[in-house]
């Protein structure tokens, strides 16, 4: 496996993101990148981001967590942010994400912990809730989902597989802003393009959409299966936070609330004014869920 490292100064000056980098060494030679921020007594806080976004995607909420007295982690996924890039699209797999987000967790001593997801972080991050119940004490999903490959995923994500897949250049950045509503700021967009000198970098970024399981016989499609055994059985608090204008995850919300029991009960939220990546759009009112949403555990 060829590993890629973006070089430190690529991550110079990025706009409200000074945190001091933190990284552990895991499996297949790779290192992983993570935000650590808060009093480390504080009830743990992971934010897992996902496609084609990095920990960036949280500085505005990690910085109003960990002011609240949380120790907020958040990890870059590989391939992703300040983590290492293994070269090939062929290094990446569904079971390989799990797997080395494990290691990072095992690493981490994660105890007591609360999960936020979206996107890709849901698909991550909720694996290694069923594989790690013990470890957590509630969960907020916002903008993501578990597929089990038995439903059509609809031509909204076709599409947009198809282009990440196909384009020339994959503009990681012009995605960010053209998945959220309201403007981003000055030096936003460059710095969610800062972790790819050039298309060489972007293997992870560009085959994630590939990896989701859309058949049953698909990586990682059966492991879901299971995961779903385990989350449906689920009765520590469960709250979704889904915004009102993301056309790739619209009603994944309401199959949570079917099908877990923690989410009986919980103030479910859809945000207004939010796109896809709605920690972008509406990042106060998730800081301000993810605050009142801990003082219940």
């Amino acid at each position: 496996m060829k590993i890629l490292r973006t070089p430190d100064d690529c991550f110079d000056n990025l706009p409200d993101y000074p945190f001091t980098p933190n990284y552990v060494d895991i499996s297949d030679g790779l290192r992983l990148h993570y935000v650590d921020e808060g009093p480390r007594d504080g009830r743990m806080v992971i934010m897992m981001h996902g496609e084609p976004s990095w920990s960036y995607l949280y500085r505005h909420m990690i910085t109003a967590v960990a002011n609240a007295g949380y120790r907020v982690l958040a990890p870059d996924l590989i391939g992703f942010g300040r983590s290492d890039k293994p070269s090939e699209i062929s290094d990446y797999s569904y079971t390989s994400h799990v797997n080395w987000m494990q290691d990072w967790l095992d690493q981490m001593h994660v105890s007591g912990a609360v999960l936020f997801c979206q996107d890709w972080g849901g698909l991550i991050g909720l694996r290694l809730v069923a594989a790690n119940p013990d470890r957590f004490a509630g969960i907020m999903a916002g903008n993501t989902f578990l597929p089990t490959g038995d439903r059509d995923p609809g031509d909204a994500f076709k599409k947009w597989r198809e282009f990440a897949k196909t384009v020339p250049e994959f503009p990681v950045g012009g995605i960010i802003r053209g998945a959220t509503v309201k403007p981003l700021g000055e030096g936003v967009e460059e710095a969610y393009n800062a972790p790819y000198p050039d298309e060489s970098y972007k293997a992870g970024a560009r085959i994630f959409p590939a990896l989701v399981p859309t058949s049953p016989d698909m990586d990682g499609a059966a492991d879901n299966v299971d995961a779903w055994k385990v989350l449906s059985q689920w009765e520590k608090p469960f709250l979704t936070c889904f915004s009102d204008q993301d056309p790739i995850t619209a009603g994944g919300d309401r199959a949570f609330q079917k099908l877990i029991p923690g989410c009986a009960g919980q103030p479910h939220r859809t945000l207004k004014g939010g796109g896809h990546f709605l920690q972008e759009d509406v990042p106060e009112e998730l800081s301000e869920m993810v605050i009142a949403f801990g003082k219940t555990l």
